[in-house]
């Protein structure tokens, strides 16, 4: 660190404050809460509801086609939140020993001069951090925790004073609640979720244990009819889509019907005996032909919506019949301590892999190692924006097929408050339902450059997927069948998703933009199974004769067997 920022920081606190702050951990007594702090202001209260709206961000809306654009990126009012001189004394207050020992860690940290001894805090700071997030985390889900707490876990926020005035004016100004319903979580946001019950644990390694006959028995039968559940849901959700697609065919086709009758029943007089109607034109006989056709098309829609209906029938029986018996059994926990500390831990390796091993592992926000602008800060509206022109050119991010049907499908995006470049796909949907779930993809608040971080994420999250649809001939068949012969044919070594993300990264700044970067074999690759809006490829063939020729392969497939 910087001389000027080992003791600057405590310049800002008060008296009492800093004595505090430099006490050693015996000497360090918690006041409390109830005692010494009021209750937060309005600036303090925060919402219950992840996502601050009536609805949940969790639920999947298979109607929805695109990202609503974001108008408002800050609030035009700061925050108070980090002007209260008691910040730092309340994010610590009411916790147990690990907020003294994050108390005396840091202290030495800012106050030391030599650098070896301020490395050796530094790596305790980072375990002293996520003990001390064990503690704070479970209060995520009462509504009347301090926001000062909050803003601790979403962008690690312990000493306001190691805010710059700009940087503390940029985040005062952060849009707290989730206005848009996307599913974009702050870290306090994520670990409140999980603890209420409204997203289910992020999925590891580990089998969860068995438990013996007994006590425990109750809570497993709901865990696994919860899982039931779960599937079953991805199920209806899909048959509603096929009954609505049919639904909506079958629409169509009786709307062109009508028109063809009304023109069948439209009759001139005779020419010579004009007292009688003549017989039918050219045009009415041609529309019996159609007609005929239309109704063919009839019986084969009634059959494809009958059968949709009957199992979508199945479905919704199997799925009340799970309903009932959740209902019937015990009511959960108001909280599961055991998954949120499971989820904790998750959460920490995830951090770490947005950082990487040669990365900075300092937890806590601090001005030496924030470089970021306002717009390339990992907060929800810029994530939001960058996703959805991710999505402007490659429609087919998000999406899933699922019986020939694409369903968008917008994965869960947990921002960490990491000093890291590597945003990653964590599962690209839930083991229990793979139709209609949404993934998880893992983004870090502060990297050098925001875009290429989530970038990496989708990218992760688009060779996931495409693997797991492709199965035991990932190999073989598909994008990633195909990108692996080419890699195997190239003698390349190394990761082989690594070296598709690098690519995808190219395909979408660059390639996007008309400029060649990519190997030949990789554009077709990429231009085949991610293609560009169809807006894009014909001004792209202006530009080149090499995206010409690829347009040029589009029309030939689509006159022959097409994709």
């Amino acid at each position: 660190m910087s001389d000027d920022l080992d003791l600057e920081p405590l310049a800002s606190l008060d008296d009492d404050d800093e004595e505090v702050l430099l006490a050693e951990s015996d000497d360090f007594d918690m006041p409390d809460v109830d005692s010494e702090f009021p209750e937060p202001d309005a600036d303090g209260a925060s919402s219950n509801t992840p996502g601050g709206g009536t609805g949940t961000p969790a639920d999947v809306d298979l109607s929805k086609k695109s990202f609503d654009p974001i108008t408002k990126f800050f609030e035009d009012t700061p925050s108070k939140v980090y002007d209260d001189p008691a910040y730092y004394k309340t994010v610590l207050t009411g916790e147990n020993d690990t907020a003294k020992r994050i108390h005396m860690v840091l202290t030495r940290y800012l106050t030391c001069q030599d650098p070896k001894d301020k490395t050796v805090y530094r790596q305790q700071i980072v375990t002293a951090f996520w003990e001390f997030v064990k503690s704070v985390a479970p209060k995520m889900i009462n509504s009347s925790t301090p926001m000062c707490k909050r803003m601790f876990l979403r962008y690690g926020v312990l000493l306001p004073s190691l805010f710059t005035a700009e940087q503390k004016d940029m985040f005062a100004k952060a849009i707290t609640e989730n206005t848009s319903g996307e599913p974009v979580y702050y870290m306090d946001e994520w670990f409140q979720a999980i603890a209420s019950g409204t997203l289910s644990l992020s999925a590891t390694d580990e089998t969860r244990p068995t438990h013996k006959a007994g006590a425990g028995n109750g809570a497993e039968e709901q865990r696994r009819l919860m899982e039931l559940q779960s599937k079953n849901s991805g199920k209806l959700q899909s048959a509603e889509s096929q009954v609505k697609v049919q639904e909506a065919a079958r629409k169509t086709v009786e709307t062109e019907l009508q028109a063809k009758l009304n023109v069948l029943a439209d009759h001139n007089p005779h020419p010579v005996l004009p007292r009688y109607h003549a017989a039918y034109s050219d045009t009415q006989r041609r529309a019996i032909t159609e007609i005929n056709e239309k109704l063919r098309a009839l019986i084969k829609i009634d059959k494809e919506l009958d059968k949709a209906l009957r199992e979508m029938a199945e479905v919704k029986a199997s799925y009340d019949s799970v309903a009932q018996k959740l209902e019937a059994g015990p009511a959960p926990a108001a909280l599961n301590t055991g998954d949120l500390e499971t989820e904790m831990s998750t959460v920490r390796q995830m951090a770490k892999m947005t950082i990487g091993r040669q990365g900075n592992q300092f937890p806590l926000f601090s001005r030496e190692f924030f470089h970021c602008m306002p717009k390339s800060t990992g907060f929800r509206e810029n994530v939001i924006n960058i996703l959805s022109w991710i999505e402007s050119i490659d429609p087919g991010a998000f999406c899933r097929i699922h019986k020939n049907m694409s369903n968008r499908i917008v994965p869960f995006v947990l921002l960490l408050p990491t000093y890291g470049d590597f945003g990653f796909c964590w599962e690209p949907f839930d083991r229990y339902n793979r139709i209609t779930s949404r993934g998880r993809i893992i983004v870090p608040m502060y990297p050098r450059d925001l875009t290429i971080a989530i970038l990496r994420a989708v990218a992760d999250l688009r060779w996931q997927v495409a693997k797991e649809k492709a199965s035991y001939y990932w190999m073989e068949e598909g994008l990633t069948g195909q990108y692996y012969q080419w890699i195997d044919s190239k003698k390349l070594k190394g990761d082989l998703k690594s070296f598709f993300v690098e690519d995808y990264i190219l395909w979408m700044t660059k390639e996007s933009t008309g400029v060649q970067r990519l190997d030949k074999t990789v554009r077709g690759i990429f231009w085949r199974f991610m293609p560009f809006p169809q807006a894009l490829k014909d001004d792209l063939k202006k530009r080149s004769l090499v995206y010409a020729e690829l347009c040029q392969k589009d029309m030939n497939r689509a006159m022959s067997d097409g994709y």
